[in-house]
């Protein structure tokens, strides 16, 4: 069978993100075999964002195809509507149990990171109101936060290009600073930079009033925003600040889960747990679409004590797809077999080692990242820290170079993220390191 057109793409398919000025530079994608993928033409490219932050064990792992076609043969689909479940879901959610936070027992599934977005805030807002609070409805969320494109998810996300052409947001969310010590600008110097960021918690909550704040949600490392690492003491200063007000704490892991910042999930290395917690991406490592939250005990006891009247009335059709789930279970075997939430962190070291030498670079402005997520960011004047003009288009440079030298990655906001499968080679690591920094050059001469 041969491979369609991109005539025939641009006939009839409509993208993510979609404008006819992107197809100039289209590849279309054909194999992935390890870190590494494959266009029509077969030329060679190293995955540098696994996909879309979501392939964590690698592309051409057989096992979870076996392990869906296992699935369908017996049971591909059927509801798991309260009164009916499966086998494969019931096992998912125990396994769950061992690998998250040990206030969280209880998991739902639904088909991705935006559901599972929706189905935080939906279940924040129903906790509050069954216990006599119905004015407990605001979300606040962070600048230069993803937390999907659905509208309430659009709202929560703090990336400010993806509002305008579907404005007016969803009332009842806000923003406050993103924890980036790069650029954070700190007016209380009587506390660290840490807990000088967490605190505009603290101050927004106070603004707004604590009787109708549900929930503020975070990233344990920002993401798409930039790969923003907070400070150590951040969390914890956030933790504090949710139970002084009685706000819920809802931890986005649907990039940091999994393995990808060297442990199981983002927040074990703050040392504290989340309310809420939500998943998608590595949990199949993207083979096929999964995703979920897991609530804490607390909040289940509310639920199960509500009145058969005040059900929590939230569904979707595919919630514990029974072939989605098997795949979960066999992607989680692999990823706790393979020792890769080890090896993720190891790799991890090495390769923020090398991408912080690009840091003498005249247009490198700051390095950073955790285990297998990672970002150079590109300045126009590096005392000043001043961003290139928009107009001269540095993102899509950036992005047009990386392939051109064989890494598939993406950039926002002249911001490089990396954030390669968890089983990557030292060599390659160290290939997208050389290439990262000979596309940094090249771009800024280009539009010096």
């Amino acid at each position: 069978m041969s491979t369609p057109t991109l005539a025939v793409d641009q006939a009839h398919l409509m993208h993510p993100l979609h404008h006819p000025s992107a197809y100039a530079g289209t590849r279309i994608w054909v194999k992935g075999q390890g870190a590494h993928i494959y266009d029509s033409h077969g030329r060679d490219y190293i995955d540098g964002l696994s996909g879309l932050w979501n392939v964590n064990i690698g592309h051409g792992r057989c096992e979870l195809g076996e392990a869906a076609a296992r699935q369908m043969s017996m049971l591909a689909f059927h509801s798991a509507y309260a009164g009916g479940s499966n086998e494969q879901a019931i096992r998912l959610a125990e396994r769950l149990c061992a690998l998250t936070y040990p206030s969280i027992n209880t998991f739902f599934f639904t088909s991705g990171g935006a559901e599972s977005s929706e189905t935080s805030f939906k279940t924040a807002r129903y906790f509050w109101k069954a216990q006599g609070k119905p004015d407990k409805i605001k979300v606040i969320s962070r600048n230069r936060a993803y937390h999907g494109l659905t509208l309430a998810a659009m709202s929560a996300t703090g990336l400010q290009a993806f509002w305008p052409m579907f404005e007016p947001r969803t009332p009842g969310f806000l923003h406050i600073a993103a924890p980036d010590p790069y650029r954070y600008e700190q007016k209380d110097t009587s506390v660290s930079p840490g807990v000088a960021m967490a605190n505009e918690l603290e101050q927004a909550i106070l603004r707004e009033g604590p009787e109708t704040v549900a929930a503020f949600i975070a990233e344990p490392v920002q993401g798409a925003g930039g790969v923003i690492v907070p400070p150590d003491d951040y969390f914890p200063r956030i933790r504090q600040i949710c139970d002084a007000y009685d706000v819920l704490l809802i931890a986005d892991e649907v990039i940091t889960g999994f393995g990808r910042t060297g442990r199981w999930f983002g927040l074990h290395h703050y040392g504290i747990e989340p309310d809420i917690m939500q998943f998608a991406k590595g949990i199949t490592s993207g083979y096929i679409p999964l995703g979920g939250i897991g609530v804490s005990d607390r909040i289940r006891d509310v639920i199960n004590g509500a009145a058969p009247a005040q059900r929590w009335m939230h569904a979707f059709t595919y919630s514990g797809h029974p072939t989605c789930c098997a795949v979960a279970l066999a992607n989680i075997d692999i990823i706790d077999r393979e020792g890769m939430v080890e090896r993720a962190a190891a790799s991890g070291r090495r390769l923020l080692a090398g991408l912080r030498t690009l840091e003498s670079l005249p247009h490198v402005g700051h390095v950073r990242g955790l285990g297998m997520m990672a970002a150079v960011e590109v300045v126009a004047d590096k005392s000043t820290r001043q961003l290139h003009a928009p107009s001269l288009g540095v993102t899509q440079k950036l992005i047009d170079g990386m392939l051109d030298r064989g890494l598939y990655s993406r950039a926002v906001l002249d911001c490089v993220c990396i954030a390669p499968p968890l089983i990557t080679s030292d060599d390659d690591l160290d290939r997208i390191v050389n290439i990262v920094g000979e596309t940094v050059e090249a771009v800024a001469a280009a539009v010096a």
